[in-house]
């Protein structure tokens, strides 16, 4: 988490364990709309951890200790989406958090605060439990799924489908881009060969089933990410729905799918069922529905599609990006497809036998969990290294004076790479800056604005990724990399923490940093 205490307009000091350093312009930005929110600047600012969107969120603080949601996103339409979505649900009495305020261009908002308690944390206990789930957390997961319909119906009712981000419609192109999504960024990642126009063949008629269970004839909104983290609960236990911005016109099928085969939630097939049949029940309240049997024969159709659709992303996100997160995640879906296929007789004979054969490939073994690895994509297998199955790769990033010597390496292997900022204009000479760090807003804007440390910066980043790359390829488990100035104080501090906020973004992988002679340490992970 990143803190940040605040005199009108002005970031004065930083403590706790920083995440990673926004741009002053997005901290203005949002400091702005506070204050002409409220009438005055926020006293105090948390960056919360990122997850898998371009969004970042803060906690905005008056002095009494009451907090908003501040929202920064790099995308103008899908903001846009959230934001009307949002007003447009809460006139619907579907609980969401409020919108209380935006920017003009849409880029960042304001809403409310509901809290750090989301479901999915609140599950904790039956998760590791491995998903024997007590009593509570049953009503819990029942409650919320009771719920699920109300915004799927109530919430379609005088929508503006046209604002959906990036479509306003799930149909059978957009199927069939997902089915693609999960054949080029999974299934070819694996190595695994296959006859193109077979499988093809079968991508269509399962496209076609899927559009049939659509067929209904009443509007309905997709949540398309409806799962536990994206549930926050109030103080009585109430569930309100997030991150729905990405929802569009589409089957109710999907979104019962989607959070019933959470990869990670580990459900029993008795609590999956109770929960499925909980659902149904409670869309009876909106629609006319098919008998329970025929229900639930749709339900495995969505769920395999889901599976594939999740796993496209793990592949693309994981394989591709080198994400850790994702990677890890590879797992848990694999075994959720895996339990589907032996389970249920799918009518797509190339498709089931082609996924069948891949979930039984040597890196997909259940001992062993050799998909925690990055190098399953095609081609990147490494020669073995004394580092192999010692841990995942840590990088080590410091800041320093050169009058007081080069960081020791703790890891015992040796260093890595030193760079000397000294050439960079030093912010330092100035007065207004001397007291102040390269963590401080004033010195980022001197910096960014001169515009030299940024050109130092780039080619950094260039070497760094190849590095880091073949290092998580290697199976290697410790980087370091260095920046030296004249006092360990601006430049060097400037530039140890946006190197390590940009490989932790990007890799998804523990960075910790090291500005020695601030006396700061923090782990980004």
């Amino acid at each position: 988490m990143f803190s940040y205490f605040l005199t009108p307009c002005i970031l004065s000091s930083i403590v706790i364990h920083p995440d990673s350093a926004p741009p002053s312009y997005i901290m203005e930005q949002l400091i702005s709309l506070y204050t002409t929110t409220y009438g005055t600047a926020p006293y105090k600012i948390d960056q919360l951890p990122k997850a898998g969107s371009n969004r970042t969120y803060y906690r905005l603080y008056d002095s009494t200790g009451n907090s908003v949601i501040g929202v920064t996103g790099t995308s103008q339409d899908e903001n846009i989406a959230f934001i009307t979505l949002a007003k447009h649900f809460a006139t619907q009495q579907i609980a969401v958090p409020k919108v209380i305020a935006a920017s003009a261009d849409g880029l960042h908002y304001i809403q409310q605060d509901l809290g750090s308690c989301s479901l999915y944390d609140t599950l904790k206990g039956g998760r590791e439990n491995n998903g024997e789930y007590n009593e509570h957390e049953q009503a819990l997961l029942i409650n919320t799924i009771k719920e699920l319909p109300k915004i799927q119906f109530h919430g379609a009712q005088g929508i503006n489908w046209n604002v959906c981000y990036p479509i306003a419609e799930y149909d059978s192109t957009a199927i069939l881009f997902d089915l693609n999504y999960f054949k080029y960024c999974f299934l070819k990642a694996t190595g695994i060969e296959f006859h193109e126009m077979k499988l093809e063949n079968d991508l269509q008629a399962f496209t076609h089933d899927l559009m049939q269970c659509c067929n209904t004839g009443i509007e309905t909104f997709m949540y398309r990410d409806f799962q536990a983290r994206n549930i926050m609960l109030g103080e009585d236990g109430t569930p309100y729905f997030i991150d729905f911005q990405g929802g569009r016109k589409g089957p109710f099928y999907y979104d019962l799918a989607s959070f019933l085969w959470q990869a990670s939630a580990k459900y029993s097939d008795t609590l999956r069922e109770k929960l499925a049949h909980e659902y149904y029940s409670a869309l009876k309240q909106y629609t006319d529905v098919p008998e329970e049997k025929v229900f639930n024969e749709h339900l495995k159709l969505f769920a395999l599609f889901r599976t594939l659709q999740v796993l496209g992303a793990y592949g693309f996100r994981g394989y591709f990006e080198r994400k850790q997160y994702f990677i890890n995640s590879i797992p848990p879906a694999i075994k959720n497809l895996r339990k589907l296929l032996n389970e249920n007789n799918f009518p797509y004979p190339y498709l089931t036998e082609l996924l069948k054969s891949m979930t039984e490939l040597p890196q997909f073994a259940e001992e062993g969990n050799a998909a925690s690895q990055p190098d399953l994509v095609k081609g990147t297998n490494p020669s073995p290294s004394k580092y192999d199955g010692q841990g995942p790769l840590v990088v080590r990033v410091f800041s320093f004076s050169y009058k007081k010597g080069i960081p020791e390496d703790e890891s015992g292997n040796g260093g890595g790479y030193v760079f000397d900022c000294r050439s960079t204009h030093n912010p330092g000479r100035y007065e207004p800056y001397k007291k102040l760090t390269g963590l401080d807003q004033p010195v980022i804007r001197f910096l960014e604005e001169d515009g030299e440390i940024t050109h130092f910066l780039k080619d950094i980043y260039s070497l760094a990724d190849r590095h880091v790359e073949r290092y998580i390829e290697r199976g290697f488990t410790s980087l370091m990399f260095a920046f030296g100035c004249t006092g360990g104080q601006h430049r060097s501090v400037y530039s140890a923490q946006h190197l390590a906020e940009h490989i932790h973004h990007k890799f998804g992988i523990k960075v910790i940093i090291c500005h020695r002679e601030q006396g700061i340490s923090c782990t980004l992970q």
